[in-house]
């Protein structure tokens, strides 16, 4: 057992973005501070809001950088270096457009995925070696820039049915936390019966 876990969501601060779908990250942490009863607070020097905690034994962090998505790195590297906390032990929440919506896939390592907020995380800890969770966004119309799409609310048919893919990734994140990372990824990285959510 590791002597601290992290979990990092990814999001853009402020409440014109609170609900795009580039914001998922933020609702699972927002998520797992709700059931765990643990209270985030702002960390100016480390440039986000953070929150301790314990499951059973494991001791765990749980971090939202206040830098943007594109800087998202800057504020997890000084979130690792002030609580020494080795890059196996994080686990990275965020949007994937290159999966369907709802999915989730969690993978111990891997690269950025086109993806602006992992790659800011992986340049600024020199290393992809660390858990990712992925929540599938979808991907954009054709002829809509990406960038765009992920800054846009869900529509209505996604929106009734986020609360439980968002449920879902939390509970994927709690087992990260205690399990052995190959049995959450087995339970968790699955198609929905017959492609639906």
């Amino acid at each position: 057992m590791s002597e601290r876990k992290l979990i990092v969501g990814l999001g853009n601060p402020g409440g014109k973005y609170e609900d795009t779908r580039h914001n998922v990250g933020f609702r699972v942490v927002a998520e797992i501070v709700r059931r765990q009863g643990v209270k985030l607070a702002r960390d100016a020097s480390c440039q986000g809001w953070a929150a301790q905690g314990r499951q059973g034994e494991q001791a765990y962090d749980i971090f939202m950088p206040s830098t943007y998505m594109n800087n998202s790195g800057i504020a997890v590297r000084k979130w690792t270096v002030k609580r020494e906390i080795s890059p196996a032990d994080i686990l990275v929440v965020c949007d994937d457009i290159n999966l369907d919506f709802g999915f989730l896939r969690l993978r111990q390592q891997g690269s950025d995925g086109g993806h602006n907020g992992l790659a800011s995380v992986i340049a600024e800890l020199g290393t992809s070696d660390f858990s990712r969770l992925r929540i599938g966004v979808g991907m954009p119309p054709a002829g809509q820039d990406a960038a765009d799409y992920v800054l846009q609310s869900f529509p209505l048919k996604e929106s009734k049915v986020l609360k439980s893919v968002v449920e879902e990734a939390a509970d994927c994140c709690e087992a990260w936390l205690t399990d052995e990372i190959n049995q959450v990824m087995s339970q968790f990285n699955r198609r929905k019966e017959n492609g639906q959510v």
